[in-house]
């Protein structure tokens, strides 16, 4: 009983982590973009992002990182369930996705506060591929979790390398239809 109320409270963690993570880097794009409004404009914006920013990131993103760390630590550590997982192959190629998205999270933050001194100096190109590593991160991570399978994390990573190459021609096709615009 205790490990699936363990269980339920990580997953809720893990969707506003994963929702804070995506928002964020929507408004390093947004930010980046107010750029090419006139000087006036461009001030509003980038004041308002900044703002939108700092709330996502401290009141919801942050929190939701260092809950879903506490709760998938008492769940591994302190479950007789969880200890089970740990002596599987699967859990350490997925705890090896979940520090690669933790150090995506860490770099995320430096952007923030580049963003906050404002010295965030990417393009909105590079912002949007930026923001799929997070999409292959919870590809990989769901995947592994529901088949709990080495062979089946094999696919998930041939299937992750599908999925970015689909969406770094996407992102190209949205930036040529826009650049016409």
């Amino acid at each position: 009983m205790e490990y699936s109320y363990l269980k339920a409270l990580h997953i809720i963690f893990i969707v506003t982590w994963f929702a804070g993570l995506f928002y964020i880097v929507r408004l390093f794009i947004y930010y980046v973009e107010a750029d090419e409004e006139d000087a006036n404009a461009k001030a509003i914006l980038q004041n308002q992002y900044k703002i939108m920013s700092k709330r996502l990131w401290y009141g919801i993103t942050w929190p939701s990182a260092i809950l879903t760390a506490i709760f998938a630590g008492w769940m591994l550590f302190f479950t007789p369930q969880g200890r089970v997982w740990l002596t599987m192959p699967w859990m350490h190629v997925k705890l090896t996705f979940v520090v690669a998205l933790y150090i995506y999270h860490f770099l995320c933050h430096r952007m923030f506060g580049q963003l906050i001194k404002d010295t965030l100096n990417y393009s909105s190109f590079k912002l949007r591929l930026w923001n799929e590593v997070a999409t292959l991160l919870l590809f990989a991570i769901v995947f592994l979790v529901v088949l709990k399978s080495t062979a089946g994390w094999m696919w998930g990573v041939a299937g992750m390398v599908i999925l970015g190459v689909l969406l770094f021609f996407g992102i190209n096709v949205y930036r040529k239809i826009r650049a016409n615009k």
